[in-house]
């Protein structure tokens, strides 16, 4: 049997190397080729082991005819075209929790030096100065520190702060009040957090919800003298806003680790003194680098030998026989739970996946799998198949497994159901001709299709609704691919599904949700039906 072979192309600690031949797998390193040399020679390769800047694009893909899959050595996958490997049956790992402790440390590390100046009073002390008024500190001790984000590396900074004598809290849709009591923190809203905190810190993945959470209305909101730190991700700061509220003092310090374009060789912020600035170092540590690499090295092995998928961001963990017959029920179980994901801002307490028809002779356990990890890969980072369930029971979720046996207009029928601390809500999918379908949005019946961009809209079931969305759109160059309708009684609730060719804008959101008889107009992302 010919030994599968991986290619490692980019730097990456030698004990990689050394698992992939214990586990008798040919593998190549060469940290240094150009894109037209990893072009040339990527179609050799079963596997292909990656950090940050390998670049893993479609046109990359058109050339590797023998890939199976990507293993990135660390958590963020944003160098990766994920869709584009899923469409080829490419499976896409990371190592969600390898660097999680790293990062933590590298964000309290940033918060130390921001509260006494250490890179400027280093800097002044080389360069043979005394400048010992010029670097008057604050103390960390009782003051109070916000996390936006209280995941898996927001947890140990909140642990790590309380140990240095902070008082923590933080903001986190899913977070529930008896985790916070466990973590030793209090819950509290964002705009609370912002007004309140001596010293914000993120921890929350780039989503549409998360992006520019820093924005200049939040920064005016800021406590006068309070400091920033993002380790997490960049694009979550409104770079900008924060460049003006330093300059004018209404902050004291930010520390930034990550930026909205990288790698930031030029960035205005750069100019500030009181900005600290590293080269998103937040996972470089000799100790998370090898365990990364030891990590990635063996799952990519096990799947090349086994055809087990571990810490997947585009498969659950199934085995190689289940996967091809399972895979429109997992993309249904996906779009579900992202569907869900996307409108569900509260805690949930309770999440019932419902499984009818054809549905029930199969194994449903990577769908809910599926499913859990879609509804929260929305609000964390480091959720995946392997890890799902045990994130929901962090967040006292109860997932519930049901099964209908009762007859069907359809073949199959998937129901997700969702219980917050203010609302429930349920959706219900089921394939058509192998595609995912909504057919039931709680409770109002319709049928449609999903497409990468769409509008969710919630109306009264009024005259003149749809013209004025159709006018609208059209207005503002909006073109509607499809439109679905639904309600629950003659002049009672309805709703209306609208596939369109890009996403919207804040502006044309608002404009939308301003329109007579118009409840609400969320937008909604569906990638993996790109």
């Amino acid at each position: 049997m010919t030994k599968p072979r991986v290619l490692i192309s980019d730097s990456m600690s030698s004990q990689a190397v050394t698992v992939f031949e214990e586990q008798g797998v040919e593998v190549v390193q060469s940290s240094k080729l150009s894109e037209a040399e990893l072009f040339d020679m990527i179609g050799e390769f079963d596997g292909l082991a990656i950090r940050s800047s390998t670049r893993v694009s479609a046109e990359l893909l058109e050339h590797a005819k023998n890939l199976k899959v990507v293993g990135r050595a660390g958590i963020g996958v944003d160098n990766v075209d994920v869709p584009a490997c899923t469409r080829r049956g490419i499976v896409v790992m990371n190592t969600p929790l390898g660097n999680a402790i790293t990062t933590a440390e590298h964000a309290m590390a940033m918060m130390l030096a921001l509260a006494r100046h250490i890179p400027q009073a280093n800097s002044s002390t080389h360069a043979g100065k005394w400048e010992k008024s010029r670097f008057m500190g604050v103390e960390l001790t009782g003051k109070l520190l916000g996390l936006i984000g209280a995941g898996n590396i927001g947890s140990i900074v909140a642990s790590k702060a309380i140990g240095y004598g902070l008082h923590v809290q933080a903001y986190d849709p899913y977070l529930t009040e008896d985790r916070a009591a466990r973590l030793g923190i209090k819950k509290v809203e964002l705009d609370t957090l912002l007004i309140s905190s001596d010293i914000i810190s993120l921890h929350v993945p780039k989503t549409p919800e998360t992006a520019n959470i820093i924005s200049a209305s939040a920064i005016n909101k800021m406590k006068k003298g309070s400091m920033l730190i993002n380790c997490a991700r960049g694009g979550l700061v409104d770079e900008l806003a924060l460049l003006a509220a330093l300059k004018s003092e209404h902050l004291k310090g930010a520390a930034l680790d990550v930026y909205e374009v990288e790698p930031a060789r030029e960035n205005p912020l750069f100019e500030l003194d009181n900005v600290i600035c590293t080269p998103h170092l937040g996972a470089s540590t000799i100790e998370a680098q090898e365990k990364v690499a030891i990590q990635i090295a063996q799952q990519i092995s096990d799947f090349l030998l086994t055809g087990a998928i571990n810490n997947a961001i585009n498969a659950p963990s199934i085995s190689a026989e289940e996967a091809q017959l399972l895979y429109p029920y997992l993309q249904l179980a996906q779009c579900l739970g992202s569907f869900v994901g996307q409108l569900t801002h509260d805690p949930i307490r309770t999440l019932t996946v419902t499984y009818g028809g054809e549905a029930n002779d199969l194994n449903v356990s990577p769908l809910t799998v599926q499913v859990v990890q879609s509804i929260l890969e929305h609000h964390s980072s480091y959720v995946n198949s392997v890890n799902a369930r045990e994130v929901a029971r962090d967040r006292n979720i109860n997932v519930i497994e049901a099964h209908n046996e009762g007859r069907d207009e359809y073949p199959c029928r998937i129901t997700v159901g969702v219980e917050t601390e203010t609302r429930s809500r349920s959706i219900c999918g089921t394939l058509i001709q192998n595609r995912p379908r909504v057919i039931d949005v709680k409770g109002i019946p319709l049928e449609s299709k999903l497409g990468e961009h769409m509008l969710y809209i919630t109306n009264d079931d009024k005259p003149g609704v749809i013209g004025n969305i159709g006018t609208s759109t059209a207005e503002r160059g909006i073109n509607i691919a499809n439109m679905h309708l639904g309600r629950d009684t003659r002049n009672g609730n309805a709703i209306v599904l609208i596939e369109i060719d890009e996403e919207l804008s804040n502006d044309d959101l608002a404009h939308l949700r301003s329109l007579p008889n118009i409840t609400d107009v969320q937008y909604l992302h569906f990638p993996s039906l790109r």
